[in-house]
């Protein structure tokens, strides 16, 4: 799915999903989501680096509890000639990064963004940043979501996928 049949898919579950994080009166009002726009350069295909892998470890959620996530390994890119480096954590045969950048809480999400990374074959995956999205926290502080470990902290910002929601 494209990144912006993926955009309108969203935004149709968030205003008629039962399990939107929406409050019924938000979603009465809702008219979509904000996105930077869709930028190529932003889109990679990076090699997952499993001498990185962690096994198991601790991930610290937004209503302070912790979960288990198994820690893979970790993806390189650059980014307006600056290195990035995150840490990716197994989701089915996704790799699932949660990270913040320099975007964060003044264009984007606050505590981070998510991303998931498309399996290409063997240890190759599209890391796509238009497709990065808010924790459903975000919206409703009823919901519990993993927070980004520190080594997923980029200080470049990304200026793709999902803004503020406010």
């Amino acid at each position: 799915m494209n990144v912006a049949e993926l955009r309108r898919e969203k935004d149709d579950s968030f205003r008629r999903a039962h399990d939107s994080p929406l409050t019924p009166e938000e979603r009465r009002g809702f008219t979509g989501l904000r996105y930077f726009p869709e930028d190529a350069h932003l889109r990679f295909i990076v090699t997952l680096d499993r001498t990185a892998a962690g096994g198991v470890e601790e991930v610290e959620m937004s209503n302070g509890s912790t979960t288990e996530m198994r820690r893979v390994g970790v993806v390189r890119f650059n980014v307006d000639g600056e290195r990035g480096e995150l840490v990716a954590f197994e989701q089915g045969d996704e790799l699932f990064i949660p990270f913040r950048d320099g975007t964060s809480g003044a264009e984007t999400y606050g505590a981070g963004r998510y991303v998931e990374a498309e399996p290409l074959g063997g240890d190759e995956y599209e890391l796509d940043f238009n497709r990065a999205y808010n924790p459903y926290c975000a919206y409703n502080d009823s919901w519990r979501c993993p927070l980004p470990p520190r080594e997923n902290w980029l200080s470049v910002p990304i200026r793709a996928g999902e803004l503020l929601f406010h």
